[in-house]
């Protein structure tokens, strides 16, 4: 931004006068531009499509407004595409901040450089899991994952941890190969559930945050179906900041999602089957080391996402 240093008393009087008669509004959008807390004038929040986007948007407004507040910058939510538009807006500079899927995360942080900040914590200030299944109709003769050779499965978005890849790991250490059964990929967590309880398919990926959030909603009686697989605990979504911002930025970001309050991430929690929710705690890039370690055992690319 160029400046124009101003000099004499006349000029720095008029500039005074001028500041208080727009409420100080030109010193606070100067200060903004040039924060270590708002270098651009603004901060965009990047969210990966989970869910319903017209439900993922108010809930992230909600956790967005606090940390404008911290930081004295307004933050504007971006729910993307789908998995691989968000590592690319990261990657293009079009994102300062992105919450990545932990397998998202593995592609963020090689192909955008993204840095892992904090995820949601517990009300013991634990870093929160969630769990990949795999459902059938409780009257159904699959009775474990052995069980879904020929039949069809309901997977969601290509590239999703829990909805596409843990799914595929579990089927082929239980020896099925993508060959042996009809995979169909619906486009997200909630439509697979649909596809399940609309009976359009044998079985389907739940997790254990879609299922949470359904079973809040009515949308789904637990009681009948089945779960005939489930995953190892996985560590909830990180959110991550541009590898190349400012340290002080990315300092002054930490700091500030790590002050907010368990109420300001509640909304978001909900989705996250982090209810009650606590606070969230700082992670780091090992704490995703299981992610990295089966992208690398499924052969995954960023051509997977």
């Amino acid at each position: 931004m160029k400046t124009t240093l101003f000099t004499g008393s006349a000029l720095a009087l008029a500039a005074a006068l001028a500041l208080t008669a727009c409420g100080g509004s030109a010193q606070s959008a100067s200060s903004q531009s040039t924060s270590a807390t708002c270098p651009n004038g603004g901060i965009t929040f990047g969210i990966e499509p989970y869910e319903d986007p017209a439900k993922l948007k108010p809930a992230y407004d909600v956790l967005a407004n606090a940390l404008s507040k911290k930081l004295e910058c307004p933050v504007s939510v971006q729910v993307v595409e789908d998995y691989a538009a968000e590592v690319l807006a990261m990657r293009n500079g079009k994102l300062d901040l992105g919450q990545f899927g932990p397998l998202g995360y593995v592609f963020a942080d090689s192909k955008a450089g993204a840095e892992p900040v904090v995820s949601f914590g517990t009300t013991e200030k634990e870093l929160s899991t969630y769990t990949a299944g795999i459902w059938v109709p409780k009257d159904s003769p699959i009775q474990a994952i052995d069980d879904l050779k020929g039949k069809t499965l309901a997977l969601g978005s290509v590239g999703s941890t829990s909805g596409d890849v843990l799914p595929r790991y579990g089927l082929r250490e239980a020896g099925i190969a993508d060959a042996d059964l009809k995979m169909d990929y619906t486009g997200g967590h909630p439509e697979a559930l649909l596809a399940l309880t609309n009976g359009k398919v044998d079985a389907a990926e739940i997790n254990s945050q879609t299922l949470a959030t359904a079973i809040a909603a009515g949308t789904f009686k637990q009681d009948e179906f089945r779960q005939v697989w489930t995953s190892e605990p996985i560590p909830n979504d990180p959110i991550t900041v541009r590898g190349d911002a400012d340290p002080a930025f990315k300092k002054a970001v930490k700091e500030a999602f790590l002050s907010l309050s368990p109420e300001d991430v509640a909304k978001v929690g909900e989705f996250l089957d982090v209810t009650p929710p606590g606070p969230l705690l700082e992670v780091s890039k090992a704490n995703y080391t299981p992610l990295f370690e089966l992208a690398k055992t499924m052969n995954l690319t960023e051509k997977d996402l």
